[in-house]
């Protein structure tokens, strides 16, 4: 069993050599867009939000 634990260790490692990571810059441009687009939808949520509340205030009086 520690024999197929260490060939999964090795393998892995193997496996992340290959992997071309991102550069700082690629990272904090995808960070920017999931932030602005966090954000916005938030907005959006809560402006339907907001307009439910009044559309179920009109129609129960």
């Amino acid at each position: 069993m520690f024999g197929r634990f260490t060939g999964f260790i090795e393998e892995t490692r193997q496996e992340l050599k290959k992997v071309t990571w991102p550069s700082r810059n690629e990272i904090v441009q995808a960070t920017g867009v999931v932030i602005v687009t966090t954000f916005l939808m938030g907005c959006l949520i809560g402006f339907a939000d907001i307009f439910l509340a009044w559309a179920v205030r009109l129609i129960l009086g």
